[in-house]
C-alpha cells in the first residue's frame, strides 16, 4: 500500500508558475495537507498539515 500523498491545485490556477498552494487529503485520518507549489519537495519547503473540519471553516471564510 502506497503512503504517498496525491498534491492537486485548484482548477481555478493557471500555468504562470505563480503563488499557488497545492492540496492533498489523508482521508482516513481526515486531515488535510497544504504546500507552495513552487516547492514541491518535502525538503525544500514547509507543509501545513491541518483538520478537515479547520480546512473546511478557512476555505468558507476565505470565500466570503
Amino acid at each position: 500500500m502506497s503512503t504517498a500523498l496525491e498534491w492537486f491545485k485548484s482548477s481555478y490556477s493557471g500555468d504562470e508558475g505563480g503563488a499557488c498552494l497545492e492540496v492533498a487529503y489523508t482521508w482516513r485520518k481526515s486531515t488535510i495537507h497544504v504546500r507552495d507549489s513552487k516547492n514541491p519537495n518535502p525538503e525544500a519547503g514547509p507543509t501545513l498539515t491541518t483538520t478537515r473540519q479547520a480546512w473546511t471553516a478557512f476555505t468558507a471564510y476565505a470565500a466570503r
